[in-house]
């Protein structure tokens, strides 16, 4: 993923406290063992536990071959994305037609070593896990290994560990540009007010509170 220095995030809390605020749930891509073929790209739930990512797949999954000879995959998340029309990046002594489209967006990617997961035991404990990240008010049965309701439900699955090798995280919401051009573009995307318009803004006049003129920008 390219991430321009403006793009990056600002330290490591930034783009936990996103992701920590959203449902945890991206794509996991795993190379094809033929290498002919499109990688396999998997839609998922997952928790983020310390140096890990945590997720479970049903048994049928094709992805699962694939998952046994992978060394490294990769988890990705988007959010806060919103199409910028070029009008709206004009300079403003320039023809309204002659401005840039872009998109915003903020996207954090995982690369990770996979470990299955296929004991009961282990199998539950990841579950227990997930559930007390996801659905953090409970009202679900304690989950064990062969106990009703969730244990005979196990072998149905199976696990996965990720050992996260490396994060990228990119905050694209024009931070190169002057603080006129954000704060106006911040306005447009609240008055449009269409899909995630609304979190685009947020985001954008938050990086700017925190950078203004990016030449300002402190040294990390």
């Amino acid at each position: 993923m390219l991430i321009h220095p403006w793009d990056a995030a600002l330290d490591a809390a930034e783009w936990q406290d996103w992701l920590a605020a959203t449902d945890r749930f991206g794509m996991l891509a795993v190379n094809n063992v033929d290498p002919a073929q499109a990688p396999l790209l998997v839609p998922t739930h997952f928790v983020l536990a310390g140096a890990e990512l945590l997720l479970h797949l049903a048994r049928p999954n094709p992805v699962w071959p694939h998952l046994e000879a992978a060394v490294e995959v990769r988890v990705a998340v988007i959010g806060d994305y919103a199409y910028i029309p070029g009008h709206w990046r004009a300079k403003a002594d320039a023809p309204e037609q002659d401005g840039v489209p872009t998109s915003y967006y903020t996207a954090v990617q995982f690369v990770c070593r996979p470990t299955l997961v296929d004991d009961a035991e282990g199998k539950a404990q990841l579950l227990t896990t997930q559930l007390a990240d996801l659905q953090p008010e409970g009202r679900h049965a304690h989950v064990a290994a062969g106990q009703s309701p969730y244990g005979p439900m196990l072998p149905g699955i199976r696990g996965l560990r990720l050992e996260i090798v490396r994060v990228e995280a990119k905050l694209k919401y024009d931070d190169q540009k002057p603080v006129e051009h954000r704060e106006r573009v911040a306005a447009k995307l609240e008055e449009r007010g269409r899909g995630l318009d609304v979190a685009a803004a947020a985001q954008q006049r938050r990086r700017l509170a925190v950078l203004g003129e990016w030449k300002a920008r402190p040294a990390r």
